[in-house]
C-alpha cells in the first residue's frame, strides 16, 4: 500500500499537482513572478487535462494546416511557428508554467531551448517583416530541426546517440 502511494504521490507531481506531505524550503529564486503565477493560477486535473489536449489539438492542427499552404513560405512560416508555440505551451498546463521554464532552462537543454526559440523568432521575423521566402524556407528548415534537437533533449541519451550516428555517417574517413 506504501508503494502506491508512493506511486500516486510522484504522478501528481508530474502533473503539477500540490504534494501535501513535503515542506518545500523557502528560498529566494529568480522566479518570483512565476511563483505569484502559479499560486493565482490553480487549476483541478480536468482542467489541466482539457487546457493540454485544447492547446496540443490547436498546436498540431496549425502545424498540419500549415502544409496547405507549403508553397506560400511566408503564410507557412506563420502558422508552422504559432502552430510550435501552441504545443510548447500545451506541456505547460500539465506541469505548470514554472515548472516547464525550469525544465526548458535546466543546463542539459539550456541550448537546445534557446536554439529553437531563437529559431521560432527568426523564422516569423523572416515571414512577417522581411517578406522574403528563401530566407522563411530556410528558417522553417532551422526551426524543424531545433524542434528535433529539443524534443530529444527529453529523452536520455538521445541526443547523443543521433550525433554518434550522424558522425558515423558522414565519416570520410576509410
Amino acid at each position: 500500500m506504501e508503494k502506491m502511494n508512493q506511486a500516486f504521490e510522484k504522478m501528481k507531481m508530474l502533473v503539477g499537482m500540490e504534494v501535501e506531505d513535503e515542506e518545500q524550503p523557502k528560498e529566494e529564486s529568480s522566479f518570483a513572478f512565476m511563483d505569484d503565477f502559479n499560486r493565482n493560477c490553480t487549476l483541478s486535473t480536468k482542467q489541466r487535462l482539457y487546457g493540454f489536449v485544447t492547446c496540443l489539438v490547436a498546436g498540431i492542427t496549425c502545424t498540419l494546416l500549415s502544409m496547405l499552404v507549403f508553397f506560400n513560405p511566408i503564410k507557412f512560416g506563420v502558422t508552422f511557428s504559432f502552430g510550435n508555440l501552441l504545443a510548447l505551451g500545451s506541456t505547460g498546463f500539465l506541469i505548470g508554467p514554472k515548472r516547464q521554464v525550469a525544465m526548458m532552462l535546466d543546463p542539459a537543454r539550456i541550448y537546445a531551448t534557446a536554439l529553437y526559440i531563437a529559431s521560432i523568432i527568426v523564422a516569423l521575423f523572416c515571414a512577417v517583416y522581411v517578406h522574403n521566402k528563401l530566407l522563411t524556407l530556410l528558417a522553417i528548415i532551422l526551426e524543424f530541426g531545433a524542434l528535433i534537437w529539443y524534443s530529444l533533449s527529453y529523452i536520455p541519451f538521445a541526443r547523443s546517440m543521433v550525433s554518434k550516428i550522424m558522425v558515423s555517417c558522414f565519416d570520410t574517413e576509410f
